[in-house]
C-alpha cells in the first residue's frame, strides 16, 4: 500500500490541450482540470495555432491565477495540425505521463481520476476514452453524425481489428515513452490522426485499457469536422490497410 502511495506521488502528469478559437472554453476545461485532479502533481500545455480570437489573452490570465509552473502557454504561429501539436506540446512537458485531450469541453475532466486510476491498476501503457462500452455514450450529436461516427469505428474495427473500441476518439492518457514512440511512426493529419495512433500501438503490442466516456459535443463554437475530413478517413483507412 505504502509502494503504491509513493508511485501516486511520483507521477506527474502533462495535458496537452491544443486550441484555435477556443476563448469561450478554455478557462472553463482548465478550471475544470484544477478541481477534478486535487491531489494529483499536473501541469496543462495549451498549444494554440495563433488563434485570431484571443484565447492565448484568456490563457495569460489563467497564468496569473495558477501560476506560469502549471499552466503552460507553447503558441505556434498558425495552424499546423494536430499531430504536430501533440509533439510541440511534449518537447515542453516535464510529466512521465501524458493526457491529450480537445479544449471544447466535449472531453470532460471530471474522467481524468478514472484514467489515472485505469493506468495504476492495469499499468497500461494507453488508456482511452471510449463512446463505445457500456457506460460511455454520445451527448448533442444528430442521427448522422452518430451514424458517421459510429460507421467509421465499425469500418476501422472491421479491417484494422486493432482490439479497441473507439479508435477515432481522441481522449487518451500516455505513458510518456509510449506516446513519443507511436507518434513518430505517424504520418495522418486531421481525423485519421487519433485512429492512426491507436492503431499503431496496437500493432506495436502495447498494453491499451479503456475507460467509458460521455462524450459531449462542443459548447461553444462550431464543429471542425467536415466532410472533407471524412474524405481523408477513408483514404486514411486504405492507407492503415496496407502499412499496418
Amino acid at each position: 500500500m505504502e509502494e503504491q502511495h509513493q508511485q501516486k506521488e511520483t507521477n506527474r502528469y502533462s495535458i496537452i490541450i491544443p486550441t484555435y478559437n477556443e476563448r469561450l472554453n478554455v478557462a472553463l476545461i482548465i478550471y475544470l482540470v484544477f478541481k477534478h485532479l486535487k491531489d494529483i502533481d499536473f501541469e496543462i500545455i495549451v498549444v494554440d495555432d495563433g488563434s485570431p480570437d484571443g484565447t492565448q489573452d484568456i490563457v495569460k490570465q489563467l497564468q496569473k491565477v495558477y501560476g506560469e509552473d502549471r499552466i503552460l502557454l507553447r503558441a505556434r504561429p498558425k495552424k499546423l495540425g494536430l499531430g504536430t501539436a501533440y509533439i510541440h506540446g511534449l518537447k515542453h512537458a516535464s510529466g512521465n505521463f501524458v493526457v491529450i485531450m480537445d479544449a471544447d469541453l466535449s472531453h470532460h475532466p471530471k474522467y481524468l481520476p478514472n484514467f489515472i486510476r485505469k493506468q495504476a491498476e492495469t499499468g497500461a501503457s494507453i488508456v482511452t476514452g471510449t463512446r463505445y462500452v457500456n457506460g460511455g455514450g454520445v451527448h448533442g450529436w444528430n442521427l448522422m453524425r452518430k451514424l458517421t461516427s459510429r460507421g467509421a469505428n465499425v469500418l476501422a474495427q472491421t479491417f484494422l481489428w486493432p482490439g479497441v473500441s473507439d479508435l477515432t476518439g481522441s481522449f487518451r492518457l500516455y505513458k510518456r515513452s509510449v506516446l513519443e514512440d507511436v507518434i513518430n511512426s505517424c504520418v495522418s493529419k486531421g481525423y485519421v490522426f487519433q485512429m492512426e495512433m491507436i492503431v499503431r500501438a496496437s500493432r506495436k503490442g502495447y498494453h491499451i485499457e479503456e475507460v467509458p466516456i460521455t462524450f459531449v459535443d462542443r459548447v461553444y463554437g462550431s464543429s471542425k469536422l467536415g466532410g472533407s475530413e471524412i474524405v481523408e478517413y477513408l483514404k486514411g483507412l486504405v492507407y492503415l490497410l496496407v502499412t499496418t
